[in-house]
């Protein structure tokens, strides 16, 4: 199970939508004269997503003529299979036959190719494709995703920790319909160029951002390595957009980052939860209990999210004996993921956190604060209580799908809602671009010395 809540600037499914007020202090943002509203301008999703909204209302009407089965395990393959004998006749509850279904999607097909102006032609593929994202679009759940064979293999890739792309995290901004920077990798182009958190991305090489899928903007900003993207950037404060040029190169992010503090201090951060996080989290605080620290500072600042998995076994490093995190699905199944407190954590902690941190994250820092193990700083976390599982098609798509709910071990359930900090504070921007303070990790720093004390 994956409960990620942003992209990769390069892949994938980290959807971010259903947030708490993430910028309850934005002004307005300036609008471009050719571009007034902040309406759409023609992009691919007016090329090749034309046809997901125009189908998108009948493609429910399509379930009843195939029933899809799936496997009991979160990679199971799915089998398509027609669910009505030969030469009978079904109808929907709405009395709309299969007959019909097919009958209008082939006169909407015959309108399309008859009418439909285009600078590029839209194949039968493409409107397949179209139909099947149509599908999961109409959920009305911006977390449930279909992916084409092309995006899923692009996906497993960036699990690896290796891709290509700018070095920045990407999400959706539900509050202006925008892409976003969620999150800057160090030693990055991303950082090289600028580009800084929650930053707004308004066009993607002269594309407008406005109202598209995360797959979408991923895919716009990813390339060839050695090719250039140009970011059309809004900034709070800035009196007019930023014009950012990006050159794509190979990302190897580590996703833990440690080291040693003065007075005994040790850092871990954790940028996300993937395969390789487990591994390195251990080896990092490893280090850190045999440099002999006092305290540790556990930096989850801007982390989107991950693996479910991942994430409890991290717990299983920190938390006392008891319940990590349950699960419950549609039908109201309960799935507990516990720890035996073998290996609880035993010196002063201190949690950062801010509104970029999300899903999984979230889950370690609600546990730990529900078990008043440490104490959380910073701002109210993203707010994402839901799980997602990836669940392949026998011909290479996939498809993600929201299929629980999470609560942290004292029955909270933070979607929508975040993890309140034990102690606010609110990043200093012009502090750390400026002179490179981190006004955050001081007062993480000043606290678990007066723990220490």
């Amino acid at each position: 199970m994956i409960l990620d809540n942003y992209g990769y600037s390069n892949n994938n499914e980290m959807n971010q939508g259903a947030a708490n007020n993430l910028y309850p202090n934005e002004p307005q943002k300036p609008q471009k004269q050719q571009n007034p509203q902040g309406v759409r301008q023609e992009s691919r999703q007016t090329k090749g997503m034309f046809i997901v909204g125009l189908l998108t209302g009948i493609l429910a009407s399509v379930l009843t003529a195939s029933c899809i089965f799936v496997g009991a395990q979160a990679d199971a393959a799915f089998k398509i299979a027609n669910a009505q004998p030969a030469n009978t006749e079904r109808k929907s509850a709405d009395g709309v036959t299969d007959d019909d279904t097919i009958a209008k999607l082939e006169s909407i097909e015959e309108i399309i190719n008859k009418y439909f102006y285009n600078e590029e032609d839209i194949t039968t593929d493409e409107l397949i494709e179209g139909m099947y994202a149509g599908m999961v679009a109409s959920l009305g759940d911006p977390y449930s995703v279909y992916y084409t064979a092309e995006e899923w293999e692009e996906l497993m890739q960036d699990t690896e920790g290796v891709y290509y792309g700018i070095g920045a995290y990407v999400g959706l901004d539900e509050r202006t319909g925008y892409g976003k920077i969620s999150g800057v990798i160090a030693n990055t182009p991303a950082q090289e160029a600028g580009l800084r958190e929650n930053d707004i991305i308004y066009e993607v090489d002269g594309e407008s951002a406005y109202g598209l899928e995360l797959s979408e903007i991923v895919a716009m900003i990813k390339g060839e390595e050695g090719t250039t993207v140009h970011l059309t950037i809004y900034r709070e404060g800035e009196p007019d957009y930023l014009e950012i040029d990006v050159v794509r190169k190979k990302i190897e992010s580590p996703t833990v980052n440690h080291e040693m503090l003065d007075n005994g201090v040790g850092y871990i951060q954790i940028t996300e939860f993937d395969e390789v996080t487990y591994d390195q989290f251990v080896e990092a605080l490893a280090v850190i209990k045999g440099s002999d620290a006092k305290g540790l500072i556990l930096d989850l600042r801007s982390n989107p999210g991950g693996s479910l998995s991942v994430v409890v076994d991290i717990a299983r490093q920190i938390l006392p004996k008891g319940l990590v995190v349950y699960t419950e699905d549609r039908s109201g199944k309960r799935t507990e993921y516990s720890c035996d407190g073998k290996k609880e954590l035993q010196m002063p902690l201190v949690v950062l956190v801010n509104g970029n941190s999300a899903s999984a994250s979230e889950i370690l820092a609600g546990a730990i604060k529900d078990y008043d193990k440490g104490v959380l700083i910073g701002t109210t976390t993203f707010g994402k209580g839901i799980v997602q599982r990836i669940l392949p098609l026998t011909d290479g798509t996939a498809l993600k799908l929201t299929v629980s709910a999470y609560y942290t071990p004292n029955g909270n359930n933070i979607h929508n809602i975040g993890i309140e900090p034990d102690i606010v504070c609110e990043f200093d921007a012009d502090a750390y671009y400026d002179d490179g303070v981190d006004n955050q990790l001081e007062r993480a720093i000043e606290e678990i010395e007066d723990m220490i004390k």
